[in-house]
């Protein structure tokens, strides 16, 4: 749910402009960062279950949908900042970083096996703890 506020504070910040592309990009981050936490929640339920089954099968499709939709969210509000120039350095390109994460290495990573995709997640949440960092100094600057 925290990164799920952090996308929120992203948006409210308009560091990336106010277009319907990036309404949709916010909208398409916060909708899979949504089903991620759901898909998280029912995943708790599913701990003792033997993989592949039907359920893992589900879990295995919601976390897939899940993180592209974020990814592709975070790369269109990404490249929205970008090009938008509200922020420099390097905060200017974070949140693109953080969407093109989902697909290179994140994504490839999953796929090669257990510790690979933990690795890959956790540079990812890294990511995210960066974003906030910004956030938290942007909106102390503002005052």
């Amino acid at each position: 749910m925290g990164l799920l506020l952090g996308q929120i504070a992203l948006w409210r910040t308009g560091v990336a402009g106010r277009s319907r592309t990036v309404w949709g990009g916010h909208a398409a981050g916060l909708a899979g960062m949504a089903l991620l936490a759901v898909t998280e929640v029912i995943a708790t339920t599913a701990a003792e279950d033997p993989h592949p089954s039907e359920r893992t099968d589900l879990l295995d499709i919601l976390y897939g949908g899940s993180s592209l939709a974020t990814g592709l969210g975070l790369v269109i509000v990404g490249v929205a900042v970008v090009r938008a120039g509200a922020w420099q350095g390097v905060r200017r390109w974070l949140p693109l970083a953080l969407g093109v994460w989902v697909f290179v290495p994140m994504t490839p990573a999953i796929m090669a096996g257990f510790l690979p995709a933990r690795l890959s997640i956790t540079g990812w949440m890294l990511l995210f703890a960066a974003l906030g960092w910004v956030l938290m100094k942007a909106d102390r600057d503002r005052v």
